[in-house]
């Protein structure tokens, strides 16, 4: 390692000049330190020099261009970052992953039909500025605490683990605070589901459960397995009934239709799929299409069960009323809350545990700080109702917000408590479009009806099938990821599902 020692003698010399600027977030990394862990001769860490030295990113300047702090990158928090001006804001986006996941394709990926890249946008494509601007970065870390008098933002870095390097605290200065940190699964305080369930709302969860799966096929096949575990490992279980249930297990249902019949001939006689509800499944589509989604999941193979889940083993699932339900597979899929920092955070809360915000979807009582997508929800004194944790309403407030943030720094008042006396322009209203659910076999329902009770267009079937890949294949975000999933379709449609446990 003498490369390394004569590094730190020639850093050494560089005149304080060519030093970084102490607000420039690489001088934060105590590389040196860092690289010392690796050497057989260490450099002496100077004993002045303390992790809470390294403020981060330091207040703008009247001279420089505001910044807005972006914590999260689902649909609210991409879709602002798309739409802000980087002529006119420097963006900061704090995120624990460096990508947005096409939610509604991801139940695709865990059986094959799509490639995982295929749904995962980088940030850095969304929007460019924060690979090339001097003054917008992306921070792989999680937010921990806001101090909204102070205008910062305090976080810490993501690490894969115990084994890599240990997590570095900073802090970041913001003008403009926009907290779109999503939502949390439900779990409803039912012990087990976090230690034996797996969640399907990241690429890493659709990793898990196809490497499960897959696992659990070829396992099956080995000679001497009792029967009664073949039964319990080919098990697939789907807790919920909503549109993400539902659309996996169609995806499942196809998969061992379409693939397992085909290649796993041996145990094909096995694999079952049972989706469990308290209630009725898609309760907010028509009645028509709850009913046609019912008969044509049963058609495939799915067995439906109305039930409350009591409790959750490794092996098994307890229902209220004491039925036991082995599994190989557990996938948990009802629905979401606030997650742990929101409910953390202390600012207005909305009903439900969501931050309370207006009408412009400011947070009330605190300057220059808003909240969009799942994890903000409207005030009581608004008189408006919460809305549903949608991607499009998500990427509607995202939208709407990008709008008046530009239009707010285009007038001057783009940096801290200078907002006061700017025309906001109309409130956030939100309309909906209609909701999309595929369950397999070719086969979708497509309600574009605004409420439950109002009327409107409602049809399933292949038509509908049809409507709702051209429906998603447009709003994925970049031609890039457009180009894999149409190909991936074709791949899948000629060739079969890539069964390759990687």
């Amino acid at each position: 390692m003498s490369w390394l020692r004569n590094l730190s003698k020639f850093s050494s010399t560089i005149k304080p000049s060519q030093r970084p600027n102490k607000t420039d977030p690489f001088f934060l990394l105590p590389s040196l330190t860092f690289l010392s862990k690796f050497s057989s001769n260490p450099i002496k860490e100077k004993p002045s020099v303390k992790p809470d030295d390294y403020s981060g990113l330091e207040a703008t300047k009247a001279h420089e261009k505001p910044r807005v702090v972006v914590l999260g990158s689902g649909w609210a928090g991409c879709r602002l970052m798309k739409g802000l001006d980087p002529e006119i804001y420097d963006i900061v986006c704090v995120s624990p992953r460096n990508h947005m996941v096409f939610t509604p394709l991801l139940a695709s990926t865990c059986v094959g039909t799509l490639e995982f890249r295929s749904v995962a946008e980088p940030i850095g494509r969304i929007q460019p500025a924060i690979s090339r601007e001097p003054g917008s970065y992306f921070f792989l870390a999680n937010c921990t605490s806001i101090d909204a008098h102070k205008h910062m933002v305090h976080c810490e870095t993501v690490t894969d683990g115990e084994q890599t390097i240990k997590p570095w605290k900073f802090s970041i200065s913001y003008d403009k605070l926009v907290i779109a940190l999503g939502s949390h699964p439900a779990t409803f305080g039912i012990q087990g589901v976090n230690e034996h369930a797996i969640f399907l709302r990241e690429v890493h969860h659709a990793q898990e459960i196809r490497r499960k799966l897959l696992l659990n096929l070829m396992l099956s096949d080995v000679p001497g397995i009792p029967e009664e575990e073949k039964k319990r490992l080919l098990h697939c279980v789907v807790v919920g009934g909503g549109p993400t249930g539902v659309e996996f297990s169609g995806e499942l249902s196809d998969f061992i239709m379409k693939d397992v019949h085909q290649r796993y001939t041996h145990v094909k006689d096995y694999i079952r799929v049972t989706l469990i509800e308290a209630n009725e499944i898609l309760s907010s589509f028509d009645d028509r299409l709850r009913l046609y989604a019912t008969n044509q999941l049963t058609k495939s193979g799915v067995r439906l069960v109305r039930g409350i889940v009591k409790d959750v083993k490794a092996q098994k699932i307890i229902l209220n009323d004491g039925t036991e339900v082995p599994y190989g597979l557990l996938v948990w899929s009802t629905g979401v809350g606030p997650s742990p920092i929101i409910q953390s955070l202390d600012l207005p809360k909305a009903p439900g545990g969501r931050i309370g915000v207006d009408e412009w979807l400011r947070v009330p009582s605190v300057k220059d700080v808003f909240s969009i997508g799942d994890c903000s929800g409207f005030v009581e004194s608004t008189g408006r109702p919460t809305l549903p944790a949608l991607a499009q309403v998500a990427e509607r407030q995202g939208k709407y917000l990008a709008n008046m943030l530009n239009k707010i720094g285009k007038a001057g008042a783009g940096h801290a408590n200078t907002a006061k006396e700017i025309e906001l322009g109309d409130p956030f209203v939100y309309k909906h479009l209609g909701s999309m659910a595929t369950i397999g076999r070719y086969k979708a329902l497509v309600d574009l009806r605004q409420s439950k009770e109002a009327k409107g267009v409602a049809m399933a079937g292949f038509l509908s099938f049809f409507i709702w890949r051209s429906a998603y294949i447009t709003r994925v975000i970049s031609w890039r990821n457009r180009f894999y999933v149409f190909i991936n379709w074709i791949t899948t449609l000629v060739f079969g599902r890539d069964i390759s446990r990687l």
